[in-house]
């Protein structure tokens, strides 16, 4: 929901969750959008700054933020949007092309809700999207921390 109360209408007259989608790569953000867009209103933008431009304005119910980025990478973009006033609590579910532990337990101290392997399933990006977006399917801090250390 952004910040004037509006919600994105859904054919029928329901209402759609939006969903930011933060990557420097055009197919990843044509593939985020072209799996998402039945489901969720989806915004793409193809930098940190303007992720955080974009969230002056907006707020969407949930972020996928990519760790690899040009100018300001995924974690300096996080860190900025926890400093936020009235955006330091959108879920943010981190993509990134590397399997990265320390950078991955870095953005999980900065609270994000999951990180996302690429390439990606359709069905994977999802699923947990869902999970993050429906309260009785959230996962905690300490359950992810513990998935983190199995792996």
């Amino acid at each position: 929901m952004s910040e004037k109360g509006e919600k994105s209408k859904k054919e029928g007259g329901g209402y759609r969750k939006k969903i930011l989608a933060v990557d420097d790569t055009v197919i990843v953000l044509t593939r985020i959008s072209d799996t998402l867009r039945n489901d969720y209103e989806v915004v793409t933008v193809n930098s940190g700054i303007r992720a955080l431009k974009y969230l002056q304005q907006e707020k969407p119910d949930l972020i996928l933020l990519d760790i690899q980025m040009a100018t300001k990478d995924g974690i300096e973009t996080l860190r900025e949007i926890r400093a936020m006033k009235d955006r330091s609590d959108i879920p943010v579910i981190m993509l990134t092309g590397m399997e990265d532990k320390a950078t991955v337990l870095e953005s999980a101290k900065l609270g994000i809700r999951d990180y996302i392997l690429k390439p990606f399933s359709s069905e994977d990006l999802l699923g947990r999207i869902r999970k993050v977006l429906e309260p009785d399917r959230k996962q905690s801090f300490e359950d992810f921390c513990k998935e983190m250390d199995r792996k």
